[in-house]
């Protein structure tokens, strides 16, 4: 089984989830901000996708990270590497609570999990799944270097895929 690990940037620190992430994280699933993730969710489908979001650890080797700030500890959001039967490959996902959006916090937190995948994991590609009308998470997948693969398989037949290539392109 993989350690989950606890990574750090300088304004970020992506640590395993815990019960205490919940409250904040049903807040967000229940939030129209949800509608880009296939949301707004009930508490039981936002209960699913947190457990998953946990038990890939365990199961695939990957994950979900929460991103907190380091200075504050404050809750930022989540950050993870997902897998299994609901991606066709690994997808290198994002979420950032109110509080935190605009400020460059997810472009720090994704990249830093998407440069652990590729030193520690050795994973050479990874994919972002986005709503063609989350126009800031289709600027965050450019802003890391991601490309439109247009020819990708998808969980939903609408979504853009962007793919993080690794050093090899």
């Amino acid at each position: 089984m993989t350690e989950i690990p606890t990574l750090t940037t300088a304004r970020c620190r992506l640590r395993p989830m815990t019960g205490d992430d919940w409250p904040a994280y049903l807040e967000l699933m229940q939030s129209e901000r949800a509608r880009f993730m296939g949301g707004p969710f009930t508490v039981a489908g936002a209960w699913g996708h947190f457990c998953a979001d946990h038990a890939q650890w365990r199961f695939f080797g990957c994950g979900a990270l929460m991103i907190d700030e380091r200075g504050t500890g404050v809750s930022l959001g989540q950050v993870g590497i997902n897998s299994g039967p609901c991606f066709p490959e690994r997808e290198l996902g994002w979420l950032v609570y109110p509080n935190a959006e605009g400020k460059g916090y997810a472009f720090e937190a994704a990249a830093a999990f998407r440069d652990w995948a590729r030193q520690v994991k050795g994973l050479e590609t990874l994919v972002s799944y986005v709503d063609p009308g989350n126009l800031r998470s289709r600027k965050l997948a450019e802003r890391l270097g991601a490309v439109l693969d247009p020819e990708a398989n998808r969980p939903d037949p609408g979504d853009l895929v962007f793919r993080h290539f690794g050093d090899r392109r």
